[in-house]
């Protein structure tokens, strides 16, 4: 396929899947639950530090976590202390267990007494071309307080090479306004020019078959690559191909054929 063939492919897969059923089988479909902001906001950084495995088992360990939250995360973060340890205590989702999201929900309630909140901890510069150092710095900020090193792993860096898939997945949700009731939009501070497709084993696999993605490791390079060629297509939304990327690999099997 030519440039323009291929912009025409992936805009096609674009509208399939950019669309409302997409949700029913997603991990997304955690923070639609909400209504207020900063509740869409946990649920979804929750729901995207979770995404990695069965997406069946994803959802129904969040199912779990919500309701051990009293179905209000952003009450439960603000008023969290050792004494509702307890309500987690026996909580594990593959490497992630109670120490992890003890860390998490202190180092939330930190971010929104002190930071202004989750947007304002994903600090872009308009000369930023990508997500690699707004990432950076929401990591050392969630990382200030005390916590144990194991929790770090959870965490991508892309300063370490990682593609950061969850941590560009979920700017993806927040940012990212389509009109098609998926991604969310509600944060307005950063421009969707600047974000990242999020890079798994599917999206690579697809991307490499189209020709164009040639690193073979799905790392920060391999995202930045991508980037730049989606940007070829959608200067200013490059990361909505996420769903053309996505919906071949897991759904059609795309990078098999």
């Amino acid at each position: 396929m030519n440039h323009s063939e291929l912009k025409s492919f992936l805009d096609e897969k674009v509208q399939l899947y950019n669309q409302l059923h997409f949700i029913d089988s997603d991990p997304i479909q955690i923070p639609h639950r909400f209504s207020m902001k900063e509740d869409i906001e946990i649920s979804g950084f929750l729901a995207a530090t979770f995404a990695w495995g069965n997406r069946k088992m994803i959802i129904n360990k969040l199912d779990d976590l919500m309701n051990r939250m009293g179905n209000s995360p952003y009450d439960f973060v603000m008023n969290y202390s050792d004494n509702e340890f307890e309500k987690i205590e026996d909580f594990k989702h593959r490497t992630i267990n109670s120490i992890d999201l003890d860390f998490y929900f202190k180092s939330l309630r930190n971010i929104y007494e002190n930071h202004g909140g989750l947007e304002n901890s994903f600090q872009f510069d308009k000369s930023d071309q990508d997500s690699f150092h707004a990432i950076e710095k929401f990591r050392s900020i969630f990382l200030q307080i005390p916590h144990q090193i194991r929790s770090e792993k959870h965490l991508s860096s892309p300063s370490k090479n990682s593609a950061a898939k969850r941590l560009n997945m979920f700017l993806r949700w927040m940012v990212r306004d389509d009109n098609q009731g998926v991604d969310f939009g509600i944060w307005k501070s950063i421009s969707t020019a600047q974000l990242v497709c999020p890079l798994d084993v599917h999206s690579g696999n697809v991307a490499r078959k189209l020709g164009i993605l040639t690193r073979k490791q799905n790392d920060w390079k391999a995202a930045s690559e991508l980037q730049m060629r989606l940007k070829e297509f959608a200067p200013k939304d490059p990361v909505k191909y996420d769903f053309a990327l996505f919906g071949l690999g897991v759904f059609e099997g795309f990078s098999k054929l």
